[in-house]
């Protein structure tokens, strides 16, 4: 019998030839993978999943610490439905623009629309603050060695201020981080273009941030002038840059947010300066001491070498002009947006750097990297990612399945009075409003978190004190938290 004849087509030296070019294709995806090039990319993915975890994990555990992830997402769920931003939470029928000017989280309402709750929010929180890393490791590989690049990415991307805004539920500033990091990229590379582009979406992140795009602007300008080549056409442009920002915080803060909120002025100015009823001036102790956790740990202080680091002014300039100790310290979020200045200020001292004729400079600069690295590190020890390394941080607690079970008895649509315990289950699917702050509504029901010393009497008596004219009955309580329904 001919074996040849009867053999199935690609046998032989089809196959052998196949098999080899299946090699040949996973050895060059494999060397891609190892390139130099995709390590910011590496970089930002695990990033991803860290942050993911790291912010998942907490909302299962239940353990949110405000009411902005409620805030947010009243809002974006409104954009996904193509309504406007309306946040009960910030008082009835309360247009969020009216608030802050932070029309760039309606880019969220179409995830939202195909994926509605609370987690997506986190989750893409988490992406926009892992993407930040790309430019910071891209263009700190590039002007100092793969080594020393990827040594300043870690040092970035487990940054203190980075955590602390993981750490912290869901804000707007994730947007303006990666928004900077690109920007700031594009100033170091000489791309003023670019540079410029990315920067001005950072006007509808906030309304403070035209001041930023304002500093950004400065800074082209500052550079721009020494480039002789493509300097003179960007010069102008970051002229514009500047008027930009400036002129759209203006209408924001004058015009915009007074407009939606019905009340004709911004509502933090008494925080700011001498307005309102001042809780205290911030003492130089702690002003120094945010100050070195900004730039010590980051940068060594070699960022003060850099032009980048006015890009950082107009932030630390509200927040130690305010009377509120909020603002002064190194939690929540507030830090998150230095975060890329201080580290792309110190790519651009360590590259100019490298032409000093002071060789101690030279040598200390040529460490700093791995130092920063090893900070960020070491104080990740003391930081929310430490929580990772703890498996009761994946484990919900039963107790948080009680609580579930318990807010699943209110009904979809309903009207809920609530604190911040019990908010992020409840907005995705029910009208929620803030406790005590429901002028003349008499929601349906109210959910609260209060201390384990509270009685199921106690909180009925509450609400007899918010809401005298109605009654309401309990309809359960578990570990803290209580529902009373209306009637």
């Amino acid at each position: 019998m001919d074996t040849a004849a009867t053999a199935p087509p690609g046998t032989g030296a089809e196959r052998a030839t196949a098999v080899t070019t299946g090699r040949t294709r996973l050895v060059a995806r494999a060397g891609l993978l190892r390139h130099p090039r995709a390590d910011p990319y590496w970089l930002a993915l695990a990033l991803f999943a860290v942050f993911t975890a790291l912010s998942v994990s907490r909302y299962r555990r239940m353990a949110t610490m405000s009411w902005d992830l409620g805030i947010f997402e009243q809002a974006i769920r409104a954009y996904a439905h193509f309504q406007a931003p309306i946040a009960d939470l910030k008082g009835p029928g309360a247009n969020i623009l009216g608030d802050h000017f932070s029309p760039i989280t309606a880019l969220l309402g179409p995830l939202y629309r195909l994926f509605p709750g609370p987690v997506t929010l986190l989750v893409a929180q988490a992406a926009l603050f892992a993407v930040s890393a790309v430019p910071v490791t891209r263009v700190a590989a590039r002007l100092l060695g793969r080594g020393r690049g990827l040594a300043i990415g870690i040092a970035y991307g487990v940054s203190w201020g980075i955590q602390r805004a993981v750490d912290f539920d869901f804000h707007e500033i994730c947007f303006a981080v990666p928004l900077i990091a690109f920007s700031l990229e594009g100033v170091i590379r000489g791309r003023w273009y670019p540079a410029m582009l990315w920067a001005a979406p950072l006007v509808f992140v906030k309304e403070d941030m035209g001041a930023t795009v304002a500093a950004i602007g400065a800074v082209v300008w500052i550079r721009a002038r020494r480039d002789p080549e493509r300097g003179p056409r960007a010069v102008p442009l970051a002229v514009v840059l500047m008027g930009f920002g400036v002129i759209v915080s203006a209408l924001a803060l004058g015009v915009v947010i007074p407009g939606f909120n019905g009340g004709g002025s911004y509502d933090y100015w008494d925080k700011v300066g001498s307005g309102g009823e001042q809780t205290g001036t911030i003492p130089f102790g702690t002003a120094l001491r945010t100050l070195l956790w900004i730039l010590l740990p980051t940068t060594g202080l070699l960022a003060l070498r850099s032009p980048l680091l006015l890009a950082a002014v107009p932030t630390l300039g509200w927040r130690f002009l305010s009377h509120d100790d909020h603002y002064w310290g190194t939690d929540w979020h507030y830090n998150a947006v230095l975060m890329p200045v201080v580290l792309l200020a110190l790519v651009d001292a360590l590259d100019r750097t490298r032409a000093t004729r002071r060789p101690w400079l030279a040598s200390s600069a040529r460490q700093l990297p791995a130092a920063v690295c090893g900070a960020a590190l070491a104080l990740s020890s003391s930081m929310p990612l430490y929580s990772l390394t703890q498996g009761a941080t994946y484990d919900k607690p039963p107790q948080a399945g009680a609580v579930e079970r318990l807010l699943d008895r209110i009904p979809d649509g309903a009207t809920v009075e609530a604190n911040v315990g019990p908010i992020s289950r409840l907005t995705s699917r029910c009208r929620v409003l803030w406790v005590g702050a429901t002028e003349d509504i008499q929601p349906d029901y109210i959910a609260l978190q209060e201390p384990p010393e509270r009685t199921e009497r106690q909180v009925v008596d509450y609400a007899g004190q918010l809401h005298p004219d109605t009654r309401y009955t309990p309809v359960g309580s578990t570990s803290g938290y209580f529902v009373l329904k209306r009637g």
